[in-house]
């Protein structure tokens, strides 16, 4: 196995295919090619290509964004995925690989592919395909030699996920495919159990147990107040336009850092006063009781 470097980028073949697109050659198997040059007499050269057997798509910034194809026949690639934003390349081809993932951002970097050769790969599931379906450019896709082209509906499913395809495995898509496809998959969507929304109740009383049900409006907040009040804003007004000296306005601003308000001070005075008060009223009322107490004793000795 050869890793794919930017070396080995630009040491491969580049050439106009059959139908005058730029291509990249990194296909994995050796083959000859003959080359004709004429010089004086016709002289016919071969070319041999060497296999690479790539196990990992990486370093394609190297391409500098120059090709319209990048044949990756015959190697040993697992994972579709890590490529680079590449705008200009519009068809891969990847047959006889082991691919057995596709990465779901192929549509970010590769926003104009047109053509996605995967034949003769390990793509099992039809869940397997479900990331190609981003791929709104994506016109010409080819699965063959898979094992998911055995699955029941597989062709049905396709074109139900890639609405863009024309050609599905060499084979045009017709339109009664299409709307058997569209009639398919959208009754079989029908079809599924619909999740119950409704809140759990609670086992002691019956009561609604707080959920969040998507779409429900939510219940108003009931908003506290916070700050002073409009009494507390206007006893501090008064007091900062009665204070005469600094001693004054110094001892304001200490007594609103620490919370309290001007004017509410005499009221709690007045009521630690009227606690005092009573706290005698009620020793005094005892002492009267313990002398008549005593005076009763004495008459009865």
């Amino acid at each position: 196995m050869v890793r794919l470097s930017a070396q080995l980028i630009n040491m491969s073949a580049q050439k106009h295919n059959p139908v005058r697109d730029w291509e990249l050659d990194l296909r994995g198997e050796g083959y000859k090619d003959s080359l004709s040059l004429v010089c004086g007499n016709k002289l016919k050269i071969e070319v041999v290509h060497p296999g690479y057997r790539i196990p990992i798509i990486e370093n394609l910034g190297a391409t500098l964004d120059q090709f319209d194809t990048i044949d990756f026949t015959d190697n040993d690639i697992r994972k579709l995925d890590k490529f680079p934003l590449l705008k200009r390349l519009k068809h891969i081809l990847l047959s006889n690989n082991r691919i057995v993932r596709i990465s779901e951002d192929l549509q970010e970097n590769l926003p104009n592919l047109e053509t996605l050769i995967l034949s003769n790969n390990s793509l099992k599931e039809l869940s397997d395909i479900d990331p190609l379906s981003t791929i709104t450019t994506l016109k010409q896709l080819s699965l063959l030699g898979n094992p998911v082209v055995t699955k029941k509906n597989y062709r049905y499913y396709v074109i139900s996920k890639i609405p863009s395809l024309r050609v599905l495995d060499f084979s045009r898509i017709k339109q009664r495919e299409r709307e058997a496809a569209a009639k398919m998959f959208k009754k079989k969507k029908s079809q599924q159990p619909q999740q119950q929304t409704a809140a759990p109740v609670s086992k002691e009383n019956g009561a609604k147990a707080k959920t969040f049900t998507p779409g429900e409006k939510l219940a108003p907040v009931r908003q506290v107040p916070t700050g002073p009040s409009k009494d507390d804003v206007a006893a501090i007004r008064k007091a900062i336009a009665s204070a005469q000296t600094l001693e004054e306005i110094e001892r304001l601003n200490q007594m609103l850092k620490s919370g309290q308000i001007p004017g509410h001070e005499d009221l709690q005075k007045r009521a630690g006063d009227d606690r005092d008060s009573k706290r005698s009223q009620r020793a005094h009322e005892e002492e009267e009781e313990e002398e008549d107490d005593d005076d009763r004793m004495e008459d009865d000795g």
